[in-house]
């Protein structure tokens, strides 16, 4: 079974981006350098042509992943304890307070 192929302008269609960010993002994805939600990807594409230079087509799959890439999902907040109370301080061997009140 073939994998369906779509164009620049059609994949930036199904992310709600711009075909210049999708551009862009296929750039940094180049260098590693491509973040989406603070975790590092790569894009797989084609791009055909002498030296590369061709038209480039991104696999429905592979728009598919990104999409999931940019799903926000909720995230529990971890409740803290409060800090205990430090009642030593470490290094300090003489009595705390005032000299001249003992």
């Amino acid at each position: 079974m073939a994998e369906e192929y779509l164009s620049p302008s059609a994949a930036a269609r199904q992310l709600g981006i711009t075909v210049t960010t999708l551009y862009d993002w296929l750039s940094q994805s180049d260098y590693g350098l491509l973040q989406i939600r603070g975790e590092r990807v790569t894009i797989d594409y084609l791009q055909a042509g002498p030296m590369g230079h061709g038209r480039i087509r991104i696999s429905a799959s592979e728009v598919e992943r990104l999409l999931e890439l940019m799903r926000v999902k909720p995230k529990r907040l971890v409740t803290r304890r409060p800090p205990l109370p430090q009642t030593n301080f470490p290094g300090i061997t003489v009595p705390l307070g005032r000299p001249d009140r003992t």
